[in-house]
């Protein structure tokens, strides 16, 4: 009899427990707050999410920052549901993923910032002044390449294949005067490393990779994206949450003029602020 009792409590606290125990999406803290777990890179975004969580704590919502180091992860974790959003990438960058992996199910709800990607070097003061032959060391991540390329035609310095855009590669370059050479392609987050060991002679790095390396911008920055053709980073959730309530909130306070202020203080330019 004893052992039936038991078991009837074990089953009783089991079904209750469930019954109490909601999704990760539905968690909640003792005020009665929604926990949203949020992924993003080291500087600016987890930067930026951390000046948006006063605000957002107001607003009946806590939020939780994971802070990844690369640029696969966090969609591997929003896939995984140990993210509600992950706050990263580019349009380009999404898109390639999901068509890489057919499980990534996602979707922007809105951009946020810009990040100009650069092209650094410690040698030569523009790109005018780069050798014959000169090397340069660009991220492994071809989304990027689309964004690096045309700096490099702008200047003068290549020709890309005639409507290519922002899928160019370097195999679409088409006239290369100055026999530029474009060897390496590591990962975005060594370029800082990179350039500050004097790898070739010129580095193009993503400007939060930049910032996190603590590289001189201003001071080693020879050329940038143009801010119109600077994709927006944005927030990205899996499908079936893009009409959560605490989404949308988040991105609001994320496009507020707190945190707007926030950017243009905090990085000076490095960083542009964009409201759609």
């Amino acid at each position: 009899m004893k052992k039936v009792l038991s078991l009837i409590f074990i089953a009783f606290t089991v079904f209750a427990l469930a019954a109490c125990g909601g999704g990760k999406n539905d968690s909640a803290d003792k005020d009665g707050n929604k926990t949203l777990v949020v992924g993003a890179s080291a500087v600016p975004h987890a930067e930026v999410l951390e000046a948006a969580k006063p605000l957002l704590k107001d607003k009946g919502i806590d939020l939780k920052i994971e802070v990844f180091q690369d640029y696969v992860l966090p969609n591997v974790a929003l896939r995984d549901k140990d993210l509600d959003a992950n706050y990263f990438q580019t349009p380009g960058y999404l898109d390639l993923q999901m068509k890489e992996n057919k499980d990534f199910d996602f979707v922007s709800v809105g951009g946020i910032h810009k990040e100009p990607i650069g092209i650094y070097s410690k040698k030569y003061k523009s790109l005018k002044d780069l050798p014959n032959g000169a090397t340069i060391i660009m991220s492994d991540s071809l989304s990027d390449h689309g964004r690096i390329l045309p700096i490099f035609e702008k200047a003068g310095l290549i020709k890309l294949k005639e409507g290519v855009g922002a899928n160019a590669r370097i195999d679409d370059i088409v006239e290369n005067p100055k026999n530029l050479k474009f060897p390496k392609l590591i990962e975005a987050k060594l370029l800082a490393s990179s350039f500050e060991n004097g790898e070739g002679d010129a580095v193009a790095i993503n400007t939060n990779y930049a910032l996190e390396g603590e590289i001189d911008i201003e001071k080693y920055g020879i050329a940038f994206e143009e801010a119109n053709a600077v994709p927006a980073n944005l927030v990205v959730v899996r499908s079936e949450d893009k009409n959560r309530e605490e989404i949308k909130t988040l991105v609001e306070v994320l496009r507020s003029k707190e945190i707007q202020d926030f950017i243009k203080e905090k990085y000076q330019g490095a960083v542009i602020t964009v409201s759609e």
